[in-house]
């Protein structure tokens, strides 16, 4: 087996969307989102040593994550902080403020995931709401960056300096975005940094990438790239089977269906192409070796996981390495357990570390 061609970000996800469960659609109380459960999981992961976590952005499902991050940033060592951020959302001088805050209060931690779907209650096609994304990106990455801004778009008509807070680099953090119509990788070509993409086969990542880095092309520019997807290790293949399918034993298809339609991306290409991979997948729900699709059955977004005993899922990993993912955020359920059983089996044989130090490129 060759070896993987970068050297990872492993990161972790921090439940905010009251997305933990013991068995998939079945929700329980001391599992919803809260600061006692969300604030265990991640100072779990930067006690096991993950080089970042994703804080996600919901608006009926959870906790708010500014507010979460700037909490949490008191409360963790060495672990870097993945705000998702919904682009439209807040007034952008107060956001870039607020931002450059929480990284001080984290000493320079802090990543941001851009989050381009509906605000909720302000729905809106999807050219135009990716032109309000493209204008944020712009003017956010400018205010942190210590500049002033002057712009007259067709969402953001600003003229202001930057806030006195900034950064502890001086600089932007990176952003991290996700999104599969032409938009949206169009959007992410121009001014993202890192392009997460969600579960889907190596090949399919493979396309992806490619595809990516021809628009970025486009723009003179290069991106990194992220994978999204869940994880299920155990000791034996067999284990790790049978805790997926103890994982679903409960789920009742019309609660997971509910569960699936409260996102605010049940529409998007992204959630199409997880529908399609687990229309695809064997009886089993495997769609290829060590890619289960019964994740998707009771969630919108990423839908798949890396299911395996360590070798095998260490090899998925350095299989999608090979084709340019430099970056994973996995999950797993429950969030801190599994935490806790990858770290055991297979982040500590893996070199991994941060994609970025201090700001984004």
């Amino acid at each position: 087996m060759s070896e993987p061609v970068t050297v990872p970000e492993i990161s972790w996800f921090g439940a905010l969307c009251d997305d933990d469960y013991e068995f998939l659609g079945v929700p329980e109380d001391h599992l919803k989102s809260s600061w006692s459960h969300c604030s265990d999981i991640v100072q779990t992961a930067d006690r096991l040593g993950y080089d970042n976590v994703l804080l996600p952005s919901g608006y009926d499902l959870g906790m708010d994550t500014t507010s979460f991050a700037a909490a949490i940033a008191t409360h963790t060592e060495q672990i870097q902080l993945l705000a998702a951020v919904r682009m439209g959302e807040m007034w952008l001088p107060q956001l870039a403020r607020q931002l450059a805050t929480i990284d001080q209060m984290a000493s320079g931690r802090l990543t941001i995931n851009i989050i381009s779907s509906d605000i909720p209650g302000a729905p809106l096609e999807s050219e135009p709401r990716y032109q309000r994304t493209r204008e944020w990106m712009h003017v956010l990455r400018t205010l942190l960056n210590g500049e002033s801004v002057d712009m007259a778009g067709e969402f953001v008509k600003l003229t202001v300096d930057p806030p006195r807070m900034r950064t502890v680099s001086g600089k932007c953090p990176p952003f991290y975005f996700g999104g599969f119509s032409p938009a949206a990788k169009d959007t992410a070509a121009e001014h993202a940094d890192v392009f997460l993409t969600w579960p889907d086969t190596v090949a399919g990542v493979a396309g992806t990438i490619e595809d990516m880095a021809e628009r970025a092309k486009s723009f003179d520019r290069t991106l990194k790239y992220g994978l999204r997807a869940h994880v299920i290790v155990r000791e034996t293949e067999a284990q790790a089977r049978e805790a997926a399918t103890r994982l679903l034993s409960k789920l009742d298809a019309e609660e997971g269906e509910k569960i699936r339609q409260k996102s605010l991306d049940t529409a998007s290409a992204g959630v199409a192409r997880q529908n399609e991979l687990r229309d695809a997948a064997e009886d089993d729900g495997f769609v290829e070796e060590n890619l289960w699709t019964g994740v998707g059955r009771a969630r919108s977004g990423a839908g798949a996981a890396i299911v395996g005993d360590p070798d095998q899922v260490l090899a998925k990993i350095r299989a999608y390495q090979e084709v340019g993912v430099g970056a994973f955020i996995l999950s797993g359920y429950t969030h801190k357990a599994e935490a806790d059983l990858f770290a055991q089996h297979v982040l500590s044989k893996i070199e991994h570390g941060p994609l970025f130090v201090g700001s984004s490129t």
